[in-house]
């Protein structure tokens, strides 16, 4: 079998989000990539959470042409090849991404080709996986958000996830000091914890957003309320400032979704700046890079959990992996994915059964997505 094309689609995706009484609508960038061979086999794998037309050029116009006449079973080779032609020297970014897409689509035609689900071919420890919803957004004002709160844990969810700091160092031309919204953090977690009660883990996500001094005055004005981890508090992920961090709370720290190099794990895991690593199956280089940073995570009996979205795909690394654990069930994402794919498993009782049809378990409904190809502000458009 060989490799005969390898294609990308770029997309930013319109999506509406209901709850809490009200519709908000936004838009995410997510790009395709098929591997096509010479059997008829076809593999689908995808990237997103960044400039979706940027990666669609990297594979297209790069990466494509250094892997025709290949064998596709061969994915240790190809993403080696891959790692040597877009990150020779250590970069990260965009190469990490389109990399990722291409692996994911070369796990789905493998899958294909031997007959078993990707979760099975990545070691198959278990046919089920627990989620925590991410429902916690913006856009909610602190009435809503508890509405929103109650409302998922009336659908079974027992993990809810919701977002802090809100691009507050992204936004500091805006008079919007950060005293300020952290302070309005406080009352929103506060918010929540008494809607839904003591009993429903709860987990906060700055996004890589505040400095070290407000992540700090964030952490410790909320320890009482429970967090069962603090995700991407510190701008960058600075490694030195979550090692100051985590020593000054007791609310775990959690951080890798965007990360695209094993070494980033590396040196987040040897300075013991985390209790979570978050390593994400459609970023951090596919399921071929993730095996390999969730082996440094038990190595340093440190948990590994999916961050960043995207759980019909991640689900399949942390349903193989022993070690694996919680995937994040991002409601935006998800209705994203629901645009794009058939196939796609539902959450019941917050558990996730993953599928025993070949590879990934869901493909792309190409009909449609030639219509959202063609739609105005598909490509190139705001990001969520």
């Amino acid at each position: 079998m060989k490799i005969t094309r390898v294609q990308a689609t770029p997309l930013n995706l319109p999506v509406s989000v209901a709850g809490a009484g009200q519709t908000r609508t936004t838009s995410l960038s997510v790009c395709l990539v098929d591997v096509e061979t010479d059997t008829g086999l076809v593999g689908t794998g995808m990237t997103a959470i960044t400039e979706e037309e940027v990666i669609a050029t990297v594979v297209n116009d790069i990466a494509a042409h250094s892997l025709l006449g290949l064998d596709p079973l061969r994915h240790e080779q190809l993403w080696e090849r891959l790692y040597w032609l877009l990150t020779p020297r250590g970069q990260s970014g965009y190469a990490s991404h389109a990399i990722a897409a291409i692996d994911l689509a070369l796990w789905d035609l493998k899958g294909k080709a031997l007959g078993q689900p990707c979760w099975r071919l990545l070691g198959g420890a278990r046919s089920q996986v627990p989620v925590y919803a991410t429902f916690g957004f913006a856009f909610f004002d602190r009435e809503q958000l508890a509405q929103a709160a109650r409302s998922w844990v009336e659908r079974g969810f027992r993990r809810l996830k919701m977002t802090v700091g809100h691009h507050g160092l992204q936004r500091r031309d805006e008079p919007r000091p950060l005293d300020d919204v952290i302070a309005e953090d406080v009352q929103r977690i506060r918010a929540v914890r008494a809607a839904v009660g003591p009993d429903v883990e709860l987990y906060i996500d700055a996004n890589c957003s505040l400095d070290y001094f407000h992540a700090l005055s964030l952490a410790q004005r909320v320890e009482q309320y429970g967090i069962s981890f603090f995700e991407e508090p510190v701008s960058q992920n600075d490694i030195p400032n979550l090692v100051k961090l985590r020593a000054k709370t007791s609310i775990p720290l959690a951080a890798g979704q965007n990360e695209g190099l094993a070494s980033r794990f590396r040196d987040l895991l040897v300075a013991q700046a985390v209790d979570v690593v978050q390593p994400n199956a459609c970023i951090s280089g596919g399921f071929t890079q993730c095996n390999r940073i969730a082996g440094m995570a038990q190595a340093f009996n440190t948990r590994f959990v999916n961050g960043g979205a995207w759980p019909h795909h991640n689900m399949h690394l942390h349903a193989g992996l022993a070690n694996g654990s919680l995937v994040e069930y991002h409601s935006v994402a998800v209705e994203c994915c629901k645009l794009v794919f058939d196939g796609l498993t539902e959450p019941v009782d917050g558990v996730l059964t993953l599928p025993d049809s070949p590879g990934l378990g869901f493909e792309p409904n190409r009909e449609r997505l030639a219509e959202l190809a063609r739609r105005p502000g598909s490509r190139g458009q705001g990001k969520a």
